[in-house]
């Protein structure tokens, strides 16, 4: 048995690999880091032909790394057709669905058999909230079903009975903080708060352009922003030093294909246009310091 996954998927899928005792394989993405439906095709016909079962696969809307979109639509042809069960992870981009304007990027979302996202990440609910969505329930509760006497009921098969749906038998009430901030905000609220994270994201997008010191790594389509001074990787992990070391912002950093960059989050629901530019002030000050100390030492 084997399942497919890009390099940028999330390490939560190579711990389930680990769990289930299952090899995966990692697929390349192309230049703009999106897994594409023949890569998965060629893949699963190379498995097959040494002897493995290809019986899953992970598409990723919005991946940690870089929040890249693998091509579902393409990933869906080829799942179906070779009875392959595809999952989509959208556990950050997946509230951005609420608009309509950002739901191009899960076409082909009918073809997937399986759907995440976390609420928690991006839609101003508190850790920890996970959505699924299966289309076909019965997999999953024909698995983990185990129902002996003593948890038999009078009220058995009036709703649905979700200590069938997941390993542990019992589960936390996350539902009602959910069910709060829908009702709190609302559709358009939600929509407003995602839509300033995403604009203020291309804010920081058109600063870091502006500055032909730097370079932006892979497109920016949702609230996150990665980018990098030119230079050695080296260089970058000084810099990233220097301003976490300040104390005053914090990034994270990542790497793809040996390239390191710095990855710029918009998260906070009470951020602004002010704190991008406080934060673009505060990057290129570290930045003129590096490249000052660097000059000297040289």
């Amino acid at each position: 048995m084997l399942r497919s996954r890009k390099r940028q998927a999330h390490s939560s899928v190579e711990r389930a690999g680990l769990l289930g005792g299952v090899k995966f394989r990692q697929l390349e993405v192309d230049e703009k880091y999106k897994l594409r439906g023949d890569t998965m095709a060629e893949a699963i016909r190379n498995d097959k032909e040494q002897g493995f079962i290809p019986f899953y696969a992970v598409a990723t809307l919005g991946t940690t790394v870089n929040c890249a979109f693998d091509r579902l639509d393409e990933m869906g042809i080829v799942a179906n057709r070779e009875g392959v069960w595809l999952h989509v992870d959208a556990a950050y981009a997946g509230s951005a669905f609420i608009c309509p304007e950002f739901r191009y990027l899960m076409k082909g979302i009918e073809l997937a058999d399986s759907f995440n996202f976390n609420p928690h990440k991006w839609m101003l609910v508190n850790f920890d909230c996970s959505a699924m969505w299966l289309k076909d329930p019965t997999y999953v509760i024909n698995a983990f079903n185990v129902d002996p006497l003593y948890l038999k009921h009078d009220m058995q098969g009036s709703a649905p009975d979700y200590r069938h749906w997941q390993i542990p038998l019992g589960r936390r009430f996350r539902a009602l903080k959910l069910w709060f901030v829908l009702r709190l905000y609302g559709v358009e609220n939600l929509q407003k708060h995602i839509r300033s994270h995403i604009a203020q994201a291309h804010e920081f997008e058109a600063l870091v352009l502006s500055d032909p010191r730097f370079e932006i790594v892979g497109e920016v389509l949702m609230g996150l922003v990665c980018f990098r001074l030119k230079g050695s990787n080296e260089l970058n992990e000084i810099l990233l030093k220097r301003i976490n070391g300040a104390g005053n912002i914090h990034l994270v950093p990542s790497k793809i294909k040996d390239t390191y960059f710095l990855r710029f989050a918009v998260c906070s629901r009470f951020s602004e246009s002010k704190d991008i530019q406080y934060s673009w002030k505060e990057i290129k000050l570290r930045t003129n310091e590096v490249l000052e100390e660097q000059s000297l030492s040289k």
